[in-house]
């Protein structure tokens, strides 16, 4: 196979299958040809995505050795994307009643999801994430695009049990903003016990679903490694019940009379 042929082959693979291990021997049967020439290809593509700052190969020596591709864009990357972001969501025809916005459209386009699920991955590519968990709410969307970069499962939790899934464990929390009672199941079967958790939500006020989550999984013994967030709220009446998580941009002096909306970064680092 030619060298052309087999530079296409292999940076799909990788591209489809981020953060998984391969051995060289998988690639040598692949693209028919010799080990040294494998090794060649993966330093041209490792180059080709550090300049085009896409991520790198991350390659092992010994018995066990082998590359796989970590989704690694750069701050400059992130930092354009997440301005692009704040612009397209200053605009004061998104103001809803409430203080929220309208961002049905954005978690609607294809592109932009999957632009977002890979800063997300970026930040968290060198964590130890086994799954990729969020509540039945427009926040979906993310979910899959961040699991796709992690190349790890989605769990969604769910207000109401499904007969479809089997038993669940339920749990009762106060939702951070209303601070009412209310309740979140997870099938037994969805999660294994012990399994570390990337947690994906797209607006954040008080934190109190996130909570909920986190408690909920404790039941599972799972361990929570990230918290993403597409958008908080600068809400100073409110008392944040969730401090460590990451978030691409907050939202703050939403002005409902006169129309206006301050967007600035979230605390995601850019550095």
């Amino acid at each position: 196979m030619k060298r052309s042929n087999r530079l296409v082959i292999l940076t799909e693979y990788f591209l489809e299958n981020p953060r998984k291990h391969i051995q060289l021997p998988f690639f040598v049967n692949l693209c028919d040809t010799t080990k040294s020439s494998v090794s060649e290809d993966l330093d041209i593509i490792d180059h080709v995505l550090k300049n085009q700052q896409l991520g790198y190969l991350e390659r092992t020596t010994g018995a066990g050795g082998g590359v796989k591709y970590i989704p690694e864009v750069s701050s400059d990357r992130n930092k354009e994307f997440i301005d692009k972001l704040r612009h397209e969501l200053e605009d004061p025809s998104r103001i809803l009643p409430g203080g929220y916005l309208y961002m049905s459209d954005i978690l609607g386009d294809p592109k932009l999801v999957r632009e977002i699920g890979r800063v997300f991955a970026s930040r968290f590519s060198k964590l130890n994430i086994d799954v990729v968990v969020t509540v039945a709410t427009k926040g979906i969307p993310l979910a899959y695009s961040v699991a796709s970069f992690l190349n790890v499962p989605v769990v969604i939790v769910r207000r109401d049990p499904k007969v479809t899934e089997g038993s669940s464990v339920s749990i009762n929390y106060v939702s951070g903003s209303s601070k009412k009672i209310q309740t979140m199941v997870l099938p037994k079967r969805s999660l294994k016990e012990g399994s570390n958790v990337c947690i994906i939500d797209d607006f954040m006020k008080a934190g109190g679903t996130i909570n909920g989550m986190i408690s909920l999984l404790e039941e599972f013994d799972a361990k929570v490694q990230a918290i993403g967030v597409l958008a908080e709220a600068d809400d100073d009446e409110e008392e944040r019940v969730v401090t460590d998580y990451t978030s691409l941009i907050k939202i703050s002096n939403v002005d409902l009379l006169h129309k206006t909306i301050d967007v600035q970064n979230g605390n995601i680092s850019l550095v």
